[in-house]
């Protein structure tokens, strides 16, 4: 036998995903910029319904008609929606 034939291929390591793919902040510019009504689930399970007018690394800001706007953490936020 020759010597290349012994060898066994070696498996390459697959790459490591990246820490943050952008589709966060290109999701909630969507939701901004066509003014798009979402329901927001907090951890607590409150549910908040409002307009998102801004947003941060750490929290977003969420416009309601009838309430006072509120800053959200984002670590406090299980999940959101939008509503029809």
């Amino acid at each position: 036998m020759l010597q290349d034939e012994k060898r066994k291929p070696v498996a390459k390591k697959a790459a490591r995903p990246p820490e943050q793919t952008l589709e966060e902040i290109k999701y909630l510019k969507h939701l901004i910029e066509r003014k798009i009504r979402v329901c927001v689930k907090l951890s607590d399970n409150q549910l908040v319904q409002g307009i998102i007018e801004y947003y941060d690394q750490r929290f977003i800001r969420v416009t309601r008609d009838s309430e006072p706007n509120l800053f959200i953490f984002k670590h406090d936020i299980k999940y959101l929606y939008e509503v029809a």
